[in-house]
């Protein structure tokens, strides 16, 4: 912990504080163990805290596995989405797995896991968090750390595929409604087919003669979206973001930084309720719908639908694709 205890918390262990109701300890792995409640004696939270201690430096346990993935190469390589992602999601799973032998994780502790996260915080999330915990265990099974991969065999739960597409009426909706930010971030977003991450962190550096270099976070795909006078607009409307400031950001807040996810989502939620309140239409799609949008609006083959979007299958691109298509009826014969 680096902030100043206080004098009658200095005997305190390393890393331990208080809440209000409980002494908790925070290991340098992550996450946050609660080791008892006020009401006891100085000593047994210092017999508790060195416990935790020793569990935590056993060397076949679960968080000790995590110090090692999360120095590991195989983590260093992956795209930096990933990275933040697993980072996220290492605390319940310190949590749930961290004190356990790893020779001892089962099936069917995955299984309760999943259960209980689906509950807490959603299928989706439930889902994530065991591909993390499968990808560990598989790192760990590869170099002969673990005799089985406990993940293996432990269904997802089937997540139902997003299937909005945004209409071009409630699209333009968006666009007349929005402040230059949402609207800049928005144009590069449908017409580059990118993340909102990827336009949040968008760099004046990027825009190079022959368009937009883009390195999608998430897959770490190298694209050049191409200039067109739609997109050069856009750019246009994220020069009128606080004109005055100097920034390596396209689209940055007043003090020259790029925007971050809270941020972005105030300016996001305003400009949809103006457009609602506005126009009557739901505008219930979100800001990701967008880049579906933009792969459903392109014109051409599956194959080229995948090569503008950058993605590694074209069963990701189909899973966008969710334009109604019109197709021929069956001709009468009379």
């Amino acid at each position: 912990m680096t902030q100043q205890r206080k004098a009658e918390d200095q005997w305190m262990p390393p890393r331990v504080y208080k809440t209000k109701v409980a002494y908790v300890f925070q290991p340098k792995s992550g996450g946050k163990i609660r080791l008892c409640g006020l009401d006891v004696a100085k000593s047994l939270v210092w017999m508790l805290y060195e416990k935790e201690c020793a569990s935590l430096d056993n060397i076949n346990s679960v968080a000790s596995l995590f110090e090692k993935f999360f120095l590991s190469a195989s983590f260093i390589d992956k795209a930096p989405r990933t990275q933040k992602d697993y980072l996220g999601y290492k605390k319940d799973l310190l949590i749930a797995f961290g004190k356990m032998d790893i020779n001892k994780v089962e099936p069917k502790h995955v299984r309760m896991f999943m259960d209980k996260k689906a509950i807490k915080s959603g299928i989706s999330q439930a889902n994530r968090h065991k591909s993390a915990l499968q990808a560990i265990f598989s790192w760990a099974y590869e170099r002969g750390k673990i005799k089985v991969n406990p993940c293996v065999g432990v269904k997802k739960f089937t997540e139902k595929a997003r299937d909005r597409y945004v209409t071009d009426v409630e699209y333009q909706a968006l666009l007349d409604h929005a402040c230059p930010v949402i609207y800049a971030a928005a144009e590069i977003s449908y017409l580059c087919m990118a993340r909102r991450g990827d336009v949040e962190r968008l760099r004046k550096e990027q825009l190079i003669a022959e368009g937009i270099y883009i390195k999608q976070g998430k897959t770490g795909k190298k694209q050049i979206k191409e200039w067109s006078p739609r997109l050069k607009k856009a750019i246009s409307h994220a020069n009128k973001v606080n004109p005055s400031i100097s920034s390596m950001y396209v689209i940055h807040q007043f003090n020259g930084s790029g925007y971050g996810a809270n941020g972005f989502r105030e300016r996001w939620v305003s400009t949809m309720e103006r457009a609602r309140k506005s126009t009557g239409y739901l505008m219930d799609f979100t800001f990701h719908d967008l880049k579906a949008k933009g792969i459903s609006d392109f014109e051409g083959s599956l194959e080229e639908k995948r090569n503008a979007a950058g993605h590694t299958t074209t069963k990701q691109t189909a899973d966008y694709d969710r334009k109604t298509h019109i197709v021929p009826t069956v001709k009468s014969r009379n």
